[in-house]
């Protein structure tokens, strides 16, 4: 139907999160945080992390893990498309990028590739599709969890040189901001999980206030470095073009790959749409850790972008894996 049509291409932008992006990539251009405001707006936003990872670690249920990793055999493929088909996609993407663009927005697309899945998006398109929905959040869960701990290390990797430097003290920052406070709501999901699952509206306000903090805080730096004034139209367009082509690569890829494995229509979507989409609820937190924000700034452009088209494509595309379903 025409109306069903129209609301698969305007799905996206009612999307709360991209307007939170917008505006704070708006206000990073306007009134950036620099001085002392920055170092302020740096020590928020590792305190709001902090939080976030902690009801993270309450809300995904350790049942939920248990099940997923007794599914080898969905959740292993995921698992190696996810951070070694991914990543060096992104790898190669970044090598590709950095003959064009500035080098840290080259290095934007290694950072991309090792990143997890989204949880709620791939969940939500995934209902919308009519794909297995309980394989889709064990999958993209599992897939975050795993996140946590080697996309910092792969990223490393990969990037070389350039890459962000993975020593003890930046492991410690990880440990303590990301690890620690979800092993702790783990530990007390038992007494807390339920009063959290009750409020899932707030922590959705949560998750995107602290996404948001953490991209206004990385774009200051980087428009205080001449973000605006290195980047041309030209040079936008190249950034586009590459992040819709490593999007559109992995969709059909992923899709692909699932129909070789042999498995269920249902099980398929489940498998592409978490093996395609992007987390920016672990990237902006793990760039706000890594880099400071003059470089964090440029580093996250790619992955903001990525987010914003797998938004716009996921919405049409569910519809359609919906029509041949029925």
């Amino acid at each position: 139907m025409p109306s069903r049509a129209v609301f698969s291409l305007i799905r996206p932008f009612a999307d709360p999160m991209i307007a939170v992006l917008v505006l704070a990539t708006v206000l990073a251009l306007v009134v950036p945080a620099a001085g002392e405001a920055r170092g302020a707006a740096q020590s928020a936003s590792s305190a709001a992390i902090f939080v976030l990872f902690l009801v993270n670690g309450v809300r995904i249920g350790r049942g939920e893990i248990a099940r997923g990793l007794a599914n080898w055999r969905f959740f292993a493929p995921l698992f190696v498309w996810v951070f070694a088909v991914m990543a060096l996609a992104g790898w190669a993407l970044g090598a590709v990028a950095a003959t064009m663009l500035p080098p840290l927005v080259a290095l934007g697309f290694v950072f991309l590739g090792v990143l997890p899945s989204t949880v709620q998006s791939a969940t939500s398109y995934t209902a919308l599709a009519g794909g297995n929905v309980a394989l889709s959040v064990v999958g993209a869960a599992l897939i975050n969890i795993a996140g946590v701990f080697i996309s910092a290390p792969l990223f490393a990797f990969l990037g070389g040189e350039s890459g962000a430097n993975v020593g003890i003290e930046m492991i410690g920052r990880i440990t303590a901001i990301l690890i620690v406070p979800f092993i702790i709501g783990q530990a007390i999901q038992g007494w807390t999980r339920e009063w959290i699952m009750a409020r899932k509206a707030q922590i959705a306000w949560l998750d995107r206030f602290v996404i948001g903090l953490a991209v206004y805080v990385a774009f200051s730096g980087a428009v205080e470095e001449g973000l605006v004034r290195m980047f041309g139209a030209a040079d936008w367009a190249v950034l586009l073009a590459l992040v819709l082509g490593m999007l559109g690569a992995a969709s059909v890829g992923a899709w692909g790959l699932s129909g070789v494995l042999g498995y269920r229509y249902e099980d398929r979507i489940a498998f592409l749409f978490a093996a395609v989409q992007k987390s920016v609820a672990i990237g902006a937190p793990l760039a706000a850790i890594l880099f400071p924000p003059p470089i964090a700034g440029f580093v996250i452009a790619p992955l903001l972008l990525y987010h914003l088209f797998q938004l716009i494509v996921a919405a049409p595309l569910a519809t359609r894996l919906a029509r041949f379903q029925n």
